[in-house]
């Protein structure tokens, strides 16, 4: 097994730190009831974990306007930001994930598609927030709107060389984002995404628990 060099490892957060699908498939289900829409199954949203909200309302929902989308991400926001945000949970072991990389030395920090506000609240909730050098996220205000946006981001702040960086997600967005950029990516199979996304997306790497991401450093 290849052993990662790498002294910086970038984590995606939802599916990857916590599991936080019951909170977001709840919000949607909240837009499409106030939208005027059917409101699906909780079962069939579970695609709407991971991807930017924007692209994933444009692209399952049929939404054809950019005034549609803001209207509808609003309404998303307005149970997500008060109540859904905190219907989540960390994934068993990530928390000493995090601790044996700090002793091993390893700088930190979050790349998310997720409003950057948000992630700090989250991380900060549950604990979390104090091993990360960088939290990085989307901000409509900067045009952060995808993942290589977001790690370009993180990047720059952490003052980072692309070959010393690692990045961990669960779905194809975090290796395609990372690899965008020419950082490696590893894949992690407790969360959303699943072994044959890996492949198809060319995944340097891919563990199936915490701990085994960690033994990839050592």
């Amino acid at each position: 097994m290849k052993k990662w060099q790498q002294n910086i490892v970038l984590f995606d957060l939802d599916g990857t730190l916590t599991d936080s699908a019951e909170g977001i498939i709840r919000s949607v289900q909240h837009m499409q009831e106030k939208t005027g829409r059917e409101v699906w199954e909780a079962e069939k949203l579970g695609f709407i974990v991971g991807p930017p909200l924007r692209d994933s309302f444009r692209d399952a929902f049929g939404m054809k306007t950019e005034e549609e989308i803001d209207n509808a991400v609003a309404v998303f926001r307005e149970r997500y930001f008060s109540v859904g945000l905190f219907e989540n949970a960390v994934y068993p072991g990530v928390k000493e994930m995090l601790e044996e990389l700090k002793k091993m030395g390893k700088r930190l920090a979050v790349a998310t598609s997720k409003h950057e506000s948000t992630a700090v609240r989250i991380l900060t909730h549950f604990g979390l927030a104090d091993y990360f050098e960088v939290i990085g996220g989307d901000d409509p205000a900067s045009q952060r709107d995808n993942k290589t946006k977001v790690v370009a981001y993180v990047l720059e702040r952490m003052n980072a060389e692309k070959s010393d960086v690692a990045m961990v997600g669960d779905r194809k967005y975090d290796i395609e984002g990372a690899h965008a950029l020419g950082v490696e990516a590893i894949g992690v199979l407790y969360g959303y995404g699943s072994r044959e996304e890996f492949a198809a997306c060319g995944a340097d790497a891919v563990v199936e628990t915490p701990a085994e991401l960690v033994e990839l450093f050592r």
